[in-house]
């Protein structure tokens, strides 16, 4: 992790690093500014606009000047934009970061700096660049009555981010590395040596036995094979526990139903659900929430094969339910609808389940890359994740799910299809084929971000480690 500390006085340790401040700072007037003639030059062009340098700003190696409107922004998560571009390339191995403004968008900037913490270089893939500065200090400046709020603030986001870095490395390794058992064991060595955490397993075998024919179907035509990994959280003994689902499709080439070359490309991003949900429980024991808390992990690879599932197969879940297979390609939602079935069997008095996928691209045209779309049939449910997204700036937004979708899931053989005949309501289509899956006692959401998952930035797309703020001040709030 990034190491970080909170300061109410510059002290020598400020040399060299990057400061980022507002015009009007009570920081300013620190006589380290003395030596520092050019920040009275960058206050008249700060006021509107950001004034950034590099030259002539020492005892800095940077100094950026952020005007105070983009830090008050509450609606546009308008300061973590400013400093993304800050640090494409940083000038210094340490930040000191002005926050003794009221900034509603800190914490996401925070959040921000700590993910700084993961690049694709550390995936050990391609030849390190001789010279390169990475971020390995974060400092924070506020005045002293701020210190108290600021560290509980930081220790939150820290451990926020430690999750999604986690599930950011783990989506952004190559397919035939990241294998439905190479994602079971990096969660035993991550879980290891946590006491709150434990991993249950299921391999191919067990998914036979316990009646998974969902999860299997879509595993059997790899010859990597399936598995059902649930880390299990107890931050204490007794109370209902809170169960999220992540799909886990290591790669999906769409089976039989094959994609073309340009839509397969990022396809080992299909398991980010997956990773996220194993990031959320890395992030929850962090904060040591006393809760617990059942994260299930639906791993499995769509690959063409002579065991490949079929068009117009049918196939059992563990509820028993059967569902008709009229297309490979939608494989997703038979996967999550198992482990859904899964986890309100094993805790059937479930405070509520919560599942996320990179299920549709119809999402993605309909909400953009910004909102991940949020489905249920649960009021108090909505309610609750909606205020938690724009509490935390990892927002949602409410697609229908009623019995005017019924027709979409019909099918003539079997008591579901997977995919509707008429190409309509894909996103929403998808939800209710898996609410089918969570018995109505027991609130169900799904996330559907298939938009945010990703981080699209310079034609290139990275993992972005979403939903896993908005489920963090989700579990926050609920636990109140």
């Amino acid at each position: 992790m990034l190491d970080y500390r909170i300061i109410n006085h510059p002290d020598n340790h400020a040399v060299g690093c990057h400061l980022v401040t507002w015009p009007g700072s009570p920081l300013l007037a620190d006589p380290l500014f003395e030596a520092c003639p050019v920040v009275s030059e960058m206050l008249a062009r700060a006021e509107n606009a950001i004034a950034d340098t590099c030259f002539g700003c020492a005892p800095f190696a940077r100094i950026t000047l952020i005007p105070l409107n983009v830090w008050q922004d509450a609606q546009h998560d308008a300061l973590t934009q400013a400093l993304r571009p800050l640090f494409i390339a940083p000038a210094s191995t340490r930040v000191l970061l002005d926050a003794s403004v009221n900034a509603p968008g800190l914490s996401s900037a925070l959040r921000y700096l700590f993910n700084l913490e993961h690049t694709l270089t550390d995936l050990g893939l391609r030849k390190p660049q001789p010279g390169a500065v990475r971020l390995r200090q974060i400092d924070i400046w506020c005045q002293p009555e701020q210190t108290a709020a600021l560290k509980a603030q930081l220790r939150q986001q820290q451990a926020i981010a430690h999750g999604m870095v986690v599930a950011r490395r783990l989506a952004d390794l190559p397919s035939e590395q990241c294998t439905p058992q190479f994602v079971v064991e990096e969660a035993q060595r991550l879980c290891a040596n946590i006491p709150a955490l434990r991993c249950e397993v299921l391999d191919e075998h067990a998914i036979v036995e316990q009646g998974l024919g969902l999860l299997h179907a879509v595993g059997k035509g790899s010859a990597r094979p399936p598995r059902l990994l649930a880390i299990h959280y107890d931050g204490v003994e007794i109370g209902p526990v809170r169960s999220y689902v992540g799909k886990g499709i290591t790669f999906d080439t769409g089976g039989l139903w094959l994609k073309e070359g340009a839509g397969m490309y990022t396809m080992k991003y299909d398991m980010c659900g997956a990773a996220n949900v194993l990031g959320l429980m890395l992030s929850i024991a962090a904060l040591a929430l006393p809760v617990r808390v059942m994260g299930v992990l639906a791993l499995a690879e769509n690959a063409i094969g002579p065991d490949a599932m079929q068009p117009g197969s049918v196939v059992r879940a563990c509820n028993g339910l059967t569902v008709e297979i009229n297309n490979t390609d939608a494989e997703g939602r038979l996967v999550l609808a198992d482990a859904i079935a899964w986890a309100s069997q094993r805790h059937p008095h479930a405070r509520y389940i919560i599942d996320m996928a990179t299920l549709t691209g119809a999402v993605v045209k309909a909400l953009g890359y910004e909102l991940s779309g949020l489905m249920t049939q649960d009021e108090p449910l909505r309610a609750a994740l909606t205020a938690a997204g724009k509490q935390s700036g990892d927002e949602v937004w409410s697609l229908p799910l009623d019995a005017r979708l019924k027709k979409q899931a019909e099918s003539a053989i079997a008591d579901l299809c997977n995919t509707p005949t008429n190409n309509a309501a894909i996103s929403a289509s998808a939800a209710w084929l898996l609410h089918h899956f969570c018995p109505p006692e027991i609130p169900w959401a799904h996330l559907d971000v298939s938009g945010t998952a990703l981080w699209r930035e310079g034609g290139k797309s990275v993992a972005s480690g979403r939903p896993i703020p908005l489920l963090i001040q989700h579990l926050l709030n609920d636990l109140q």
